[in-house]
């Protein structure tokens, strides 16, 4: 690890570099939201077309794969996402799996998992005798 000093006026500053670190492996992170008849998770996918993502439901389990592409450029920062990422979630319900919407807008993936039709709720009728 690196140290730089720099001299402020009236104060010396002591700075770890970061390009001295092991560059962190690319990870997802998602928002799960439910709603009535499905969940809808959001995940930041900045620079990815859909094509880079792979996705995958299996009953209650949503697999997420994709790969940000590194450059070969020298930086003497780089903090940017590269390299390959998979996460798996298992939701509390089964998804009907041939339902699922995926879009990505603006670096957002947005998934509509739709509810197994036997883990909705069901509206009763009540007859009066």
């Amino acid at each position: 690890m690196t140290f730089y000093v720099q001299t402020y006026p009236y104060r010396r500053m002591a700075r770890r570099w970061a390009a001295d670190q092991a560059p962190a492996h690319a990870h997802l992170d998602v928002n799960v939201r439910s709603e009535e008849d499905a969940y809808i998770l959001s995940a930041l996918v900045p620079g990815l077309k859909a094509e880079d993502l792979t996705i995958q439901v299996l009953d209650d389990v949503v697999r997420i794969e994709g790969e940000y592409k590194a450059d070969e450029a020298e930086y003497l920062l780089n903090e940017l996402p590269h390299g390959s990422f998979a996460r798996t979630l298992r939701l509390p319900v089964s998804i009907e799996a041939d339902q699922v919407e995926a879009e990505i807008t603006d670096g957002v993936l947005t998934l509509r998992l739709p509810k197994a039709e036997s883990a909705r709720p069901k509206k009763i009728k009540v007859s009066m005798n």
